[in-house]
């Protein structure tokens, strides 16, 4: 059986950590992604930027244990969605400005 993953509560998102885990491009990408989707699989993330999935998988991990994203098993694949109203009630407005100073 495989280890559960990782997700840590509202109250323990930690603004630092958020700016590391979105200061990678490719993880912001990710975001965007995301968002644009509302919640799609991590292969289906992963044939836009044709990033390995080891890469993929650790650029995820660092999005999830940061409290960016929650990731579900369905089946064989996780499927992702950003936690945009839990981030947003915790730090309001941060990811969407984020995301407009990017372009």
């Amino acid at each position: 059986m495989a280890k559960p993953l990782f997700h840590p509560k509202k109250a323990q998102i930690d603004l630092c950590t958020v700016l590391y885990a979105l200061s990678d491009p490719r993880r912001l990408e990710i975001v965007k992604t995301l968002l644009k989707k509302d919640a799609t699989s991590c292969k289906a993330t992963c044939a836009r930027g044709q990033i390995s999935k080891s890469t993929l998988s650790h650029h995820f991990k660092i999005l999830r244990e940061a409290g960016i994203v929650e990731s579900e098993k369905n089946g064989v694949e996780y499927v992702n969605r950003v936690r945009l109203s839990e981030l947003n009630e915790r730090f309001p407005g941060l990811i969407s400005h984020i995301i407009k100073s990017d372009r």
